[in-house]
């Protein structure tokens, strides 16, 4: 007679472990939820595009725009635009600036001797403005200020490759550069 109330007794405890684990399981959680908020966005890329485009003015890209980008949203080259001295492949850096250059016209070329300057209007480094330096790309207003600074105290450059002397112009820089400007006289 023993074993019934034991196998009861069994039952009764097995009974109430399942409820009460239910009720773990099935109870509303406690605490405020945590919202996850998704990752932020990028800031997008903002350029001023000038030159020989169709419509110069400011535009706002997605990060990651390449100058191709840039110059189709500011309506394609005109007809007299250099479209081979820009690396249209380059990518977008926010507050860039993008000149596109013109063709030199023949009596440009003529008076240079025959030599054809790709990137449009030579540049004295001698004697250029800030102003004049900073249209050559890859050249804001604090490398151009560099650049007058290093001739006041150095004198003249005598040769293009001296530009490399100045803080801030590294090699990419001047491969950008070096068909555009001049000591003097052009080549």
């Amino acid at each position: 007679m023993n074993k019934p109330w034991w196998l009861a007794g069994f039952i009764i405890i097995g009974v109430l472990l399942g409820v009460g684990i239910l009720f773990l399981v099935t109870r509303p959680p406690r605490g405020e939820p945590v919202d996850l908020l998704p990752p932020p966005s990028p800031a997008p890329v903002v350029v001023y595009v000038s030159g020989e485009v169709n419509k110069a003015g400011l535009y706002t890209l997605q990060v990651g725009s390449r100058v191709n980008d840039a110059i189709q949203a500011a309506g394609g080259f005109t007809s007299n635009a250099n479209t081979i001295a820009l690396n249209l492949a380059e990518i977008l850096e926010d507050g860039e600036r993008i000149t596109v250059p013109g063709m030199p016209s023949i009596l440009e070329t003529a008076s240079r001797g025959g030599e054809i300057n790709i990137g449009g209007d030579w540049v004295d480094i001698n004697n250029a403005s800030l102003e004049e330096l900073e249209e050559l790309p890859g050249i804001g207003p604090v490398t151009a200020q560099k650049i007058i600074d290093y001739r006041e105290v150095n004198g003249p450059f005598k040769k293009i490759e001296d530009i490399l002397e100045v803080p801030g112009i590294g090699q990419a820089t001047f491969m950008k550069i070096r068909d555009l400007i001049t000591v003097g006289t052009p080549p």
